[in-house]
């Protein structure tokens, strides 16, 4: 009996190709938020490279649901010490579980909140928000995201 499980493969197909776009995603954020001017502080420019190499995606999950334009993705990600994620915003709702260390998530609208291991948030489809890892070690946070399919999974915010 063969030990190869077709069903399992393709999933995992899938999810390297979510994780293809992801990148592809965030590396146009990497190109935006090195053209900055001079003109803005010195901390923000450091900040935002800092989560070129220290944002961490693992990509676990892609299934389409029985809604005909939904699809469910779960990604853990792993934040460096005093890395923040790009403001951004996704195309469906995102609940965001913190499996380790400390974060603080800005939703626009919305007061700061400071979640740590075993916390977890929902945020809204289309709000822009910020996930700062605020704590001294490495900090991981599982994102399931039910989002539109066909659609970009991350859409960068000014």
């Amino acid at each position: 009996m063969s030990r190869f499980n077709t069903r399992k493969t393709a999933g995992f197909f899938g999810a390297a190709l979510a994780t293809a776009v992801t990148f592809a995603a965030f590396a146009g954020v990497a190109y935006a938020q090195e053209v900055k001017t001079s003109a803005e502080p010195a901390h923000e420019t450091a900040a935002a490279k800092s989560w070129q190499t220290g944002l961490h995606r693992t990509d676990l999950v892609k299934r389409d649901l029985s809604v005909s334009d939904r699809e469910v993705i779960q990604v853990r990600v792993d934040f460096e010490p005093g890395v923040a994620a790009p403001k951004h915003s996704h195309p469906g709702v995102e609940v965001a579980y913190v499996i380790s260390g400390t974060f603080q998530y800005q939703l626009e609208g919305q007061p700061t909140v400071t979640l740590k291991a075993g916390d977890s948030l929902y945020i809204p489809e289309g709000t822009a928000h910020i996930a700062t890892n605020i704590g001294t070690t490495t900090g991981a946070e599982l994102a399931t995201y039910i989002v539109k399919k066909d659609t970009p999974l991350v859409i960068l915010s000014k």
